[in-house]
C-alpha cells in the first residue's frame, strides 16, 4: 500500500518543479519566441527535453550535494521534514513572485535545507562554505567576461546575429514523400538563418543549464530521505517542469517575463551564454547556482563594457567618474555599423545619466534576492528547532 505521506511529498515536489518550469521557460526561450524564431509550443517542448537532459546527466551531482553532502547525517531528512522543506521553498518563491522579482530557486532551496540541518545540528559547514564561496565568485566571473565581450566583441556579434526577418516562413517543409523534408525558404537570408539558429540554440543551452541546477531544488529533500530513488525523482521532476512549460509559462513567454529578455537580442544572447556556461560548470561540481544573480551582474558588466569603448583601459580605470551603464549602451551598434578603434569614439556617444539602469529597481532585485532565501532559511530553522513534532 502506498504511503499517503509519500504521495503528498511527491505532489509538493512536483508543484515546486511545475513552478520552476513556468518561471524558467520565459527567460530561456523568450528571445526566440519574441523574434518569431519558434512558437510557444515548440519552446515548451524544447524546454522539457533539454531540462530533462540536463537533470539526468549533470543535475544528479547537485541532487547528491543537497540531499546528502550538505548534512552530516542524512537521517535528518525524514519524509515529514522533506515535505516541510519543500513547503518553505514554495512559500519563499511565492514571496518573490508577489514582489515581481525572479527569486533564486537554488539559493532558496539551499537556505531551507541549511535551516533544517542547522536546527538539527547536522549542517556541514565546509560544504556550505564551498557553496557560498562559489556564489560570490561566479557573479564576479560573469561580470568580467561580459565586460570584455561588451568592450571588444559586442559590435561584431551584433552584426552576426541581427534578426532581419524576411517575408514568408524561415523553412519549407515538404510532406509529399513518406518522410517529410525540410529546406531553407528561398527568401531567407544567411543573417536571418544564423540569428535564428543562434537564439534557439541559446534557449536550449539555458534549458539544459536549468536542468543541471534546478532539478535538485524540487527533488533533493525526497532523495535525501530515501523516499524516492534518484532516477524516478528526476523523471517526475522533469515531467512536472514540462507541464509548467506548456501551461503557466505561456504568459511569461508572451511578456518575456524576465529582465534579460527585455535587452536587445544580441545582449540577451551574450548574457544567456555566459550565465548558462557558468551554471553548467558549477553544476558539474555539484554547486547549486543562481542563474538570475549571475545574469543580472553579467548585464551590468556587458553594459559597462559597451559604455567604456570611447576611452582606453587606463583612462577608464583612472577616471574620476565611472562611465554610466545603460541599456542604450548595449543597443548602440546598428547591424553593419563600422566602429572606430577603442578609445577613438566620440565621447558624446556615452549615454546620458538619465538613461542609467533604474537604481531603485536594481536595489529591489538585489534586496529580494537576499530576502527570499533568508525567509526560507529562517522559517525552516524556527520550525525544525521549536516544533516538537520534528524531534530536534
Amino acid at each position: 500500500m502506498v504511503d499517503p505521506l509519500l504521495v503528498v511529498g511527491v505532489l509538493v515536489s512536483m508543484f515546486v518543479a511545475y513552478n520552476i518550469g513556468g518561471s524558467t521557460t520565459g527567460p530561456a526561450f523568450g528571445p526566440a519566441v519574441g523574434a518569431d524564431a519558434i512558437s510557444k509550443t515548440a519552446a515548451a517542448a524544447l524546454m522539457g527535453v533539454f531540462f530533462f537532459v540536463g537533470a539526468w546527466t549533470i543535475g544528479r551531482n547537485v541532487v547528491t550535494k543537497l540531499g546528502t553532502e550538505l548534512v552530516t547525517d542524512p537521517a535528518v531528512f525524514t519524509l515529514e521534514s522533506s515535505i516541510a522543506v519543500l513547503f518553505f521553498i514554495g512559500v519563499a518563491l511565492l514571496v518573490g513572485n508577489v514582489f515581481g522579482v525572479p527569486a533564486s530557486t537554488s539559493m532558496t532551496a539551499v537556505g531551507a535545507i541549511a535551516g533544517l540541518a542547522f536546527a538539527g545540528g547536522v549542517l556541514d559547514m565546509a560544504v556550505m562554505g564551498e557553496i557560498v564561496t562559489w556564489w560570490i565568485v561566479s557573479p564576479i566571473i560573469g561580470f568580467w567576461v561580459s565586460l570584455i565581450v561588451g568592450r571588444y566583441f559586442y559590435a561584431r556579434l551584433n552584426r552576426l546575429v541581427a534578426m532581419e526577418r524576411s517575408e514568408g516562413p524561415l523553412l519549407d517543409v515538404d510532406r509529399s514523400g513518406l518522410v517529410p523534408s525540410v529546406s531553407v525558404h528561398r527568401t531567407t537570408n544567411r543573417r536571418e538563418l544564423v540569428g535564428t539558429v543562434t537564439v534557439v540554440a541559446i534557449g536550449c543551452l539555458m534549458a539544459f543549464s536549468s536542468g543541471t541546477s534546478n532539478i535538485a531544488n524540487a527533488v533533493a529533500p525526497l532523495v535525501g530521505s530515501d523516499a524516492l530513488a534518484m532516477d524516478p525523482a528526476i523523471i517526475l521532476g522533469g515531467v512536472a517542469v514540462t507541464i509548467g512549460a506548456f501551461t503557466i509559462a505561456r504568459r511569461t513567454l508572451e511578456t518575456m517575463g524576465s529582465d534579460i529578455t527585455e535587452l536587445p537580442l544580441t545582449a540577451a544572447i551574450v548574457v544567456a551564454t555566459v550565465s548558462s556556461a557558468l551554471v553548467v560548470f558549477l553544476s558539474a561540481l555539484g554547486i547549486p547556482a543562481s542563474f538570475v544573480i549571475i545574469a543580472t551582474v553579467s548585464i551590468i558588466g556587458l553594459g559597462w563594457g559597451r559604455a567604456t569603448r570611447p576611452v582606453t583601459v587606463p583612462e577608464a580605470v583612472s577616471a574620476e567618474e565611472t562611465p554610466p551603464v545603460t541599456v542604450d549602451a548595449l543597443a548602440a551598434d546598428e547591424p553593419g555599423e563600422e566602429l572606430p578603434p577603442i578609445g577613438e569614439e566620440d565621447s558624446e556617444d556615452i549615454p546620458e545619466p538619465g538613461d542609467l539602469f533604474n537604481p531603485a529597481t536594481t536595489a529591489r532585485v538585489v534586496l529580494m534576492q537576499n530576502v527570499v532565501p533568508a525567509i526560507a532559511t529562517l522559517g525552516a530553522y524556527l520550525t525544525f528547532r521549536f516544533v516538537p513534532v520534528f524531534g530536534f
